[in-house]
């Protein structure tokens, strides 16, 4: 089956300074050869990345063989005079391709995690480069006749579920990209991806530049009233690294100014780093992405069409739960209407905030999260501040490690003496509930130049049995900022919501239990694959989670805490909706335009005026730095998904609700069964009947937002 080669940041997908580190490595290790990068992999667990012999120099004929040999293993595929079959048409699909997919998950994590200006020139060139090979394969009139003749061919009812289903998911890839189409529609639709691919790239490389080259500098520590200690550390050591010691400086990432913008009390340098948040990649110039966003619209509608889509919505949606943009819009307005309402209602009590302190201002964006930290400590006497010393990266990560092991009888062993591509990862080897190896799952944490920020989820190898049982490995990136050396490293309850999250699909490819590689794991549906994600996030509030994080002298969380984050659980949540859903609406509105000229900045005002966008709020990824959708396709059209896979899992965690016991062992068998162990061997939404008896509703996902009346569920002890 042909796959997606690059795919852009995000949550989910393969996603600078010097040179990389490499902690296998020396200044005087002779240059490996390219071969070394698209090698079969070698070692303990099926093999793992040689990610002490990658050498950017070495990507550039290392691509060129391998798209050269899979290009000889699919047309052999082509050309074959047998009839077609299952076994030597899809199955040899399957296999093919192999050392390809070998350079370009190497590339993919450079790409993500140590993208240097030396990497940035290589990654330029062979992005159009994989986009055209791309093409080469779902264009192909040869192999997509043999596709069909299987499809529709007397072989296929005597194929199992899984094999119908991969035959099926096969075909659709190829209509779905143009196999259909004549030679002339073919070419061009050949040369927007190519073009396509180069702007996703400029985009990724914009945004990543103002991330990098932006900052926040403080010279006085007075102007650093209300910000933790453990914040102005790690400011002092980003100042540190940045040569300008004794000052405080915070990077342009999400990591660093959500933060700053929550606590500090100067409210003018809130503005500014705001300010400089909130322009990446709209900041003019050789950077800006605002003409990158608008080519890359005219392109996508112009390649719908092609493909015989009204729009690029609809395209991307064909082959989704959704299926139809009108759907997605639906849910997202149910949702919006009474988040909006929510947010009003907490401006309200925030401002009063603001003038009985005498601010004699009117709340802006830049104060949103500084006042509603103070409403919080008024509604609830909760400062988020106490949770703080109990919520180490350490002990988060042992958390998540006990609540997989007590959900899916997982364990998790720390493993040494493994090539690593940055001397900060872990690697920890994954046993089942016999003991047997499962996985490998690799631990990236920690911010640095050339990294993408946010935090997100890759898989390196997916789980198979087609040949042999081969285990997966998968790994998590973060962005999270060291404090002082020998310090932990204190989280968020939000960053700890993210650490649980993008577990979650590590999770869901470590559960995986399929045949075939193309649809093991979180190869499902876009709409889908956040389920397994943002289910996981609920085990965080888990009791023995809770149990488990401790300060640094070992003492839990006291219950009082405890109570106040219960009784505070649904706070902010207007907030939290309106910020994304904005994202989601306005992604999908501007791939329902058509190729209408589409002047970004024009276009973000007057949508969010039309929605009636509350003016103390931002979209939480403005146009111009929206990698989700703009570094590449996975998200395009579908960061609805977010809001979609939030119906689903907190539908399916109010089963667990409904046993008393959020580890309830027969319900979790049930979600192993009819979920996590299926890939996408089985449609999503009959997924989700096998596991819950019926459709999804939206009810428990309002109920949780606070925009519905809440049930009572019974009780349970929980160990």
């Amino acid at each position: 089956m042909f796959r997606s080669l690059m795919a852009g940041a995000s949550a989910l997908v393969i996603m600078a300074a010097a040179a990389p580190v490499l902690a296998s490595a020396s200044a005087s290790t002779p240059a490996p050869s390219a071969a070394a990068l698209t090698a079969p992999w070698t070692g303990p667990y099926g093999g793992l990345p040689a990610f002490d012999k990658v050498r950017v120099a070495d990507f550039a004929p290392a691509l060129d063989s391998s798209m050269a040999e899979a290009r000889r293993e699919n047309a052999a595929i082509a050309d074959n005079t047998a009839p077609p079959t299952f076994d030597n048409t899809i199955v040899a699909m399957e296999r093919a391709g192999q050392s390809l997919n070998r350079v370009t998950t190497l590339f993919g994590i450079w790409s993500g995690n140590l993208n240097t200006p030396e990497f940035q020139k290589v990654e330029s060139r062979y992005s159009p480069l994989l986009a055209a090979y791309q093409d080469e394969i779902s264009h192909n009139a040869k192999l997509f006749q043999r596709v069909s003749a299987v499809r529709n061919g007397p072989e296929m009812a005597r194929l199992t579920p899984e094999q119908q289903r991969l035959v099926e998911v096969n075909y659709i890839e190829f209509v779905q990209n143009g196999a259909k189409l004549d030679e002339k529609a073919k070419a061009r639709a050949s040369e927007i991806n190519q073009r396509l691919a180069s702007l996703y790239t400029t985009f990724s490389q914009n945004e990543l530049y103002d991330e990098e080259h932006d900052l926040l500098v403080v010279d006085k520590l007075a102007d650093l009233a209300g910000l933790p200690q453990a914040q102005i550390d790690s400011a002092a050591s980003e100042a540190q690294r940045r040569g300008l010691p004794g000052k405080w400086a915070f990077a342009n990432t999400r990591s660093a100014i959500e933060p700053f913008l929550t606590y500090s009390a100067n409210r003018p340098l809130r503005e500014k780093a705001f300010r400089m948040w909130a322009a990446r990649g709209d900041n003019g110039g050789a950077h800006d992405n605002n003409a990158v966003v608008s080519e890359i619209l005219k392109l996508r509608a112009e390649r719908s069409k092609l493909y015989g889509y009204p729009t690029y919505a609809h395209w991307h949606l064909a082959d989704t739960m959704a299926k139809d943009p009108q759907n997605a819009m639906d849910l997202m307005m149910k949702v919006w209407k009474p988040a909006v309402a929510q947010v009003h209602k907490d401006v309200g009590q925030m401002q009063a905030i603001v003038d009985a302190e005498q601010g004699g201002f009117k709340l802006a964006a830049w104060d949103y999260r500084y006042y509603a930290e103070k409403l919080r400590k008024a509604k609830y006497d909760l400062d988020m501040n106490e949770v703080k010393p109990y919520l180490s990266l350490d002990h988060v990560r042992d958390a998540m490690f006990m609540s997989a092991g007590k959900l899916y009888g997982f364990t998790f062993r720390k493993i040494d003496g493994v090539a690593v591509f940055e001397p900060s990862v872990t690697v920890y080897e994954v046993h089942g509930r016999d003991g047997a190896v499962i996985g490998v799952w690799y631990f990236d944490p920690y911010a640095r130049a050339g990294k993408n920020s946010g935090a997100w989820m890759e898989a390196y190898r997916p789980q198979q049995t087609l040949d042999g049982d081969v285990i997966t490995i998968v790994s998590n990136n973060a962005n999270f900022i060291p404090g002082k050396p020998g310090e932990p490293v204190l989280l968020s309850w939000d960053d700890a919501k993210t650490m649980f999250h993008e577990f979650g699909h590590a999770l869901h490819g470590l559960n995986s239990h399929v045949v075939y590689p193309s649809l093991s794991g979180t190869n499902t549906a876009r709409d889908y694959v956040e389920f397994p994600s943002q289910f996981n996030e609920n085990y965080l509030s888990a009791p023995p989670v809770l149990a488990m994080l401790v300060d640094k002298e070992g003492k839990p969380l006291p219950k009082a805490l405890v109570d106040k984050l219960n009784a505070a659980g649904a706070f902010n949540q207007g907030f939290a909706t309106v910020e994304a859903l904005a994202s989601a609406i306005v992604d999908m509105k501007l791939h329902l335009a058509g190729d209408a000229p589409i002047n970004p900045k024009t276009f973000e005002t007057q949508t969010l005026s039309e929605l009636g966008m509350p003016s103390e709020i931002v979209m939480r990824h403005r146009i111009p730095q929206f990698g989700h959708i703009f570094s590449g396709e996975g998200y395009a059209a579908g960061y609805y998904g977010y809001l979609w896979a939030d119906v689903l899992e907190h539908d399916a965690y109010e089963a667990f609700q409904e046993a008393g016991d959020p580890y309830d062992p027969a319900t979790a068998k049930r979600l192993h069964d009819a979920i996590m162990s299926v890939g996408n061997t089985v449609d999503p939404a009959q997924a989700f009947r096998n596991f819950r008896g019926r459709d999804a509703s939206p009810d428990a996902l309002l109920r949780f937002r606070g925009f519905a009346p809440p049930r009572n569920f019974p009780a349970k002890a929980v160990n």
